[in-house]
């Protein structure tokens, strides 16, 4: 093989190289794809009436004495592994970054010794009884405005109803769960 069949090699490599690299810049000439005003995704979330986010909680379409009766606290302590991030379940063990949720149901609100409430929280008042529990954890902040809970909510009614049942096994002393209507 002699130096001219190498030039001719080598110059075919390097022109396709040329070409491919030619090619990209013309294709990113012609669609170019627009900067976004502002980093990031945008994610779009189905308003519901206006003031749905400040204002209070949507009343559930079906009480929560209803669902209590058919609850499980088995699946609802399936449920509780969202919470266990920030909170604790077992009697003692202290806040996290949420308050310790053993013996919560009828608890008074804001009222776990050495936790820091936000000041909605404190204002908020009252205890945690089936109806409240299942406002707030259906959505947080629109329950609670201005709470430090960045907890979206449950939205399935059965989650949250097995989640308060096994919520309320974690007592020494459990509230009776209302009874199913006959």
């Amino acid at each position: 093989m002699n130096s001219f069949e190498l030039n001719k090699i080598a110059g075919a490599v390097l022109g396709t190289l040329t070409l491919t690299l030619g090619l990209g810049i013309v294709s990113e000439i012609l669609f170019t794809p627009e900067a976004p005003a502002k980093p990031g995704y945008e994610i779009a979330v189905k308003e519901e009436g206006g003031a749905a986010a400040a204002g209070p909680a949507k009343a559930a379409a079906v009480p929560i004495a209803e669902l209590l009766p058919k609850a499980s606290p088995e699946k609802g302590a399936a449920v509780a592994k969202r919470c266990g991030a920030c909170h604790n379940f077992t009697e003692g063990a202290g806040a996290k970054v949420g308050p310790d949720l053993y013996a919560v149901v009828g608890r008074a609100k804001g009222s776990v010794a050495g936790f820091s409430y936000s000041a909605a929280m404190k204002a908020k008042g009252g205890d945690w009884s089936f109806d409240e529990l299942n406002a707030f954890l259906t959505n947080p902040k629109g329950d609670i405005p201005g709470t430090a809970m960045a907890f979206a909510g449950i939205p399935k009614e059965t989650e949250r109803a097995d989640l308060i049942a096994y919520l309320n096994t974690l007592s020494h002393s459990p509230l009776p769960l209302p009874q199913a209507a006959k």
